[in-house]
């Protein structure tokens, strides 16, 4: 089983922005977390981090035929992008929206993900945790299939 791993802006500013709310775990960290963790289900990933919107687009185009799963923290693109909706929706494999912070007991706008509808399910809230329950979901969804 291959899974994308897909990240969004500001990502690569992990461990040093907001650390208050996000942790001072870098993305290298959490990359390194979730490597240990596939090894054990025998699942190959892809790590990937963009802070632009069209990037992630054309990644999820990319993603059809080479994996069988894609974790997505499109980060504040959740609250914004149609046009990341539009591409979950025509990717036909499973997304898992994950995300480090509780978006729903932040500021507001936060609250509402465009992109929750139409992603297999969402995990939030676990902080550097969320990446490897994220994998774990892709992976039991693929046993399921």
């Amino acid at each position: 089983m291959k899974v994308l791993f897909l990240n969004g802006p500001n990502l690569n500013l992990l461990g040093t922005r907001q650390p208050e709310i996000y942790g001072h775990t870098t993305l290298a960290d959490i990359e390194r977390r979730v490597r240990e963790r596939a090894h054990t289900l025998n699942v190959e990933l892809e790590f990937r981090q963009t802070n632009g919107e069209g990037q992630l687009v054309d990644w999820l185009h990319e993603a059809r035929g080479q994996f069988q799963a894609v974790v997505l923290n499109a980060a504040a693109y959740t609250h914004t992008s149609v046009a990341l909706r539009d591409a979950i929706s025509a990717l036909g494999l499973p997304v898992i929206e994950i995300h480090l912070s509780n978006i729903h007991a932040r500021e507001e706008f936060r609250h509402h993900s465009l992109i929750a509808a139409v992603c297999r399910g969402q995990i939030c809230g676990f902080g550097a945790n969320s990446y490897i329950l994220g994998l774990e979901a892709a992976v039991s969804l693929n046993a399921l299939a």
